[in-house]
């Protein structure tokens, strides 16, 4: 399919508008076709998730686009890095790799990214509204922004999303059609305790089943709380897009796109529908443990980034009570800055809480070497943890990992499962 370009699109593939733009049309316009699309579409936002370092190649390349003057044209936030760039002893890694991973990040920034460092960037600030045609990468960002924000937006992966960036342009096909944006599976939970549809630990493991069971498929989930909570979504989101390839969702009467069951199945009969039940979920929930060992090494929580409302609870939960292991709390810069200037993050240091910031546990080395065994709340780290970090992992709810750092054993409530 041969991809219609604009008199504005055509001066960026000459060059018009500098080399660096130049190329990044170049690659959308390839993409668009290989995708399918016969046209593309402005954007008013992108988030970049190529500024992980995976290897020198991706330094080179967005070294390559600020030689040649690129520049981004859209507000643009960044993901998670390989450093944590205010705290650069807790990530273990060699001279190269360390210098390679700061220029890297470095490159992003003087490309006119902001800082941001977050996987989270819809709490950070960087909030596209509804209808908004965007260009995200980073799974659980694009989940966030096309379900809960209802902005729209593919899967856009590293490299791909700076070029987007620079010209300000996505190739017009998948999420960014009202048309693809309906629900063909139905999810209904109405038969789960409530208490458990309340509950923060049902989240990550609705989203785990969720992401195994439909893959890339758009479902809407019918029988959850109306004052369901962000953070309860941007777990559930998380952990689908982990497990499966979900960019999209809808939660009836929640989200913005689904006032109704109808509404977000587009008035169509849904090809596909599941009952949940408490015992069906208990089999997600019991695979997102790896071990039946007793005894905890580390806790991590904070995929994605843990945002005050979090730190909150944490705090509410922990009291005035010292971990017996170490507790890996991952979040942005900003949440950690809105924590100092209101005294809280030397209280939550004191407790032996190791806060990181700009990375997280699983894409960088942080977690001590000689392995172990890892307890979190969070279905991503659940499931990148063991072949990313070399741990085994326990899942629970945030009081079982604080109750778990406090004694160094393994502490879960199960009663709402039953």
């Amino acid at each position: 399919m041969t991809v219609r370009l604009s008199a504005e699109e055509n001066s960026f593939v000459r060059g018009d508008q500098g080399a660096a733009a130049g190329m990044a049309m170049r690659i959308v316009t390839e993409m668009a076709e290989l995708m399918g699309a016969d046209r593309l579409v402005q954007i008013s936002s992108a988030h970049i998730d190529g500024c992980l370092y995976h290897g020198d190649s991706g330094v080179e390349f967005a070294e390559r686009l600020v030689a040649d003057g690129g520049r981004v044209l859209v507000p643009t936030s960044l993901n998670v890095g390989a450093l944590d760039l205010l705290h650069p002893k807790v990530v273990r890694a060699d001279d190269h790799r360390r210098e390679m991973a700061r220029r890297l990040m470095e490159a992003y920034v003087k490309l006119g990214c902001r800082p941001t460092w977050t996987c989270a960037p819809y709490q950070a600030g960087h909030r596209p509204g509804l209808g908004d045609q965007i260009a995200w990468g980073e799974s659980n960002a694009v989940a966030f922004a096309n379900s809960v924000l209802g902005a729209r937006t593919n899967r856009y992966g590293d490299f791909f999303d700076i070029c987007c960036a620079l010209v300000s342009r996505a190739p017009y096909t998948g999420l960014h059609v009202a048309g693809n944006r309906h629900a063909t599976v139905l999810v209904d939970t109405s038969s789960l305790p409530l208490a458990l549809r309340r509950s923060d630990v049902l989240y990550p493991v609705l989203g785990s089943w969720l992401g195994a069971t439909v893959g890339d498929l758009i479902a809407v989930i019918d029988g959850l709380p109306p004052d369901t909570t962000e953070d309860q979504l941007k777990a559930l989101g998380a952990a689908a897009s982990s497990t499966g390839a979900v960019g999209m969702f809808h939660v009836a009467g929640v989200t913005p796109e689904a006032p109704d069951v109808a509404t977000a199945l587009g008035g169509l009969p849904p090809t596909q529908a599941f009952r949940l039940t408490a015992s069906v979920l208990r089999d997600t929930l019991d695979r997102l443990s790896t071990t039946e060992s007793q005894l905890v090494d580390a806790v991590a929580v904070g995929s994605p980034h843990f945002s005050m409302a979090e730190f909150s609870e944490l705090e509410r939960l922990a009291g005035n009570q010292t971990f017996r292991v170490p507790c890996y709390v991952c979040t942005s810069r900003n949440v950690q800055a809105d924590l100092a200037s209101q005294g809280r993050l030397a209280n939550l240091e004191a407790l032996g809480i190791i806060v990181v910031v700009d990375t997280c546990i699983v894409v960088t080395p942080i977690l001590p070497a000689d392995g172990g065994v890892l307890m979190t709340n969070s279905g991503k780290f659940a499931h990148y943890t063991p072949a990313n970090t070399g741990y085994e992992v326990v899942y629970g709810s945030l009081a079982d990992c604080v109750a778990s750092a406090l004694t160094g054993r393994v502490t879960r409530d199960e009663s709402m499962w039953s």
